[in-house]
């Protein structure tokens, strides 16, 4: 089999399905597995999905196992040559796993690839490549030192912003939204370590393929990566379950260093969470104001018949091509483009003032990275 694709799922049954649809669009004319762990959502999501995909294996968990045990769960029976650690918020096309299994076929020393994520409006995401949380690069981070110098060698190995993202490049730390694998390595190295329960693990894993004697590398053909909507990055609580994952990254690789270390990344999750409340506090009037479509009065519908999706949209007044400049909102519908298209439309339009949305036309509804789901 040529890829086994492993997705974890928790109440996010929207997104879910788009991203097997972009699954199943990618993988056309491969020997493929799809199989979608869910970590006890509590609401219909399997239900949802498995009528419409009934060629995906479902694993349910009776409960939440956390990010690595429910991957590994799926890891460990992969029939594939390579297998895909995908996010079940992302949007992939069939160029790019051409393209990652090509280079991967290529370079025998490479034992996993990333890819150039953007998010749902266009925007690169930094955590595409990253450097090893070494001591010196995770005081950077912690302390504010990467954003005061972002293009710094010295002081941004974190995000790695220095190195063109344009461009192939050899890296550290693979993002566990979309990590595609040599399954033997994976199998070998033991999958994920099952000691972090949701942030961290991809950094191990990736950290244990290097010192198993292979590479990762960073390739810059673009997914859509909605962030997980349902994670808040500027939770309090975020902010401490990450860090403390660093803290058992730290005890794990970097045991002589505790002494040292730990006091300052415990004062550093202090100070970033005080940021993070400030942060909320200070957003919170403009949350309340409007909803998920209320950024724009402007629309612009990008679809072959755009008056039927307007009006199952219930949208009024719209454009049916991107304005020169000004703010819009862009409603593109997936029954006229496909995958590919759609994610070269949102990552060449990533400018202030466009929000991006896709018209599901088989739930007749819109997906937007600010929806919220239940």
């Amino acid at each position: 089999m040529d890829i086994t694709v492993v997705i974890v799922n928790y109440r996010v049954k929207l997104f879910l399905e788009q991203t097997l649809r972009s699954v199943e669009e990618a993988t056309q004319g491969l020997d493929a597995e799809v199989i979608v762990v869910d970590n006890n959502s509590g609401d219909d999501s399997i239900d949802f999905v498995r009528q419409r995909f009934p060629q995906v294996t479902f694993i349910e968990n009776t409960d939440n196992v956390g990010f690595a045990r429910a991957n590994n769960q799926a890891v460990m029976r992969a029939a594939g040559l390579f297998t895909l650690i995908l996010n079940p918020d992302t949007i992939i096309s069939r160029p790019c796993i051409e393209q990652c299994i090509e280079w991967m076929r290529g370079h025998e020393r490479c034992g996993a690839i990333g890819v150039r994520m953007v998010d749902g409006n266009g925007v690169f995401l930094p955590e595409s490549k990253r450097a090893f949380p070494t001591p010196w690069v995770s005081f950077c981070k912690i302390f504010g030192l990467s954003a005061l110098f972002p293009r710094s060698r010295w002081f941004a190995r974190y995000h790695l912003r220095y190195l063109d993202d344009r461009q192939p490049h050899r890296i550290d730390i693979l993002a566990g939204a979309f990590m595609l694998c040599r399954t033997t390595l994976l199998q070998q190295v033991g999958g994920f370590d099952e000691d972090f329960f949701m942030y961290g693990e991809d950094i191990d894993l990736s950290y244990r393929m290097v010192l198993a004697g292979y590479e990762n590398w960073f390739l810059p053909v673009e997914i859509i990566h909605y962030k997980g909507e349902s994670t808040k990055k500027d939770s309090m609580r975020y902010v401490r379950v990450f860090y403390e994952a660093m803290l058992i990254f730290y005890r794990k690789h970097y045991p002589r260093m505790g002494v040292v270390f730990y006091p300052i990344v415990k004062l550093g999750v202090l100070v970033r969470a005080s940021m993070a409340a400030l942060k909320r506090l200070l957003k919170w009037p403009k949350r309340r104001a409007g909803g998920a479509h209320a950024a724009h009065a402007r629309w612009v519908v990008l679809s072959d018949d755009p008056a039927r999706v307007a009006t199952a949209a219930g949208i009024s007044t719209y454009g049916t091509s991107l304005p020169a400049d000004g703010a819009a909102s862009v409603l593109i519908d997936d029954g006229t483009h496909d995958y590919d298209a759609i994610i070269g439309i949102i990552a060449s339009g990533s400018r202030k003032g466009l929000d991006f949305h896709i018209w599901s036309h088989r739930n007749q509804l819109i997906i937007s990275p600010k929806m919220q789901q239940s």
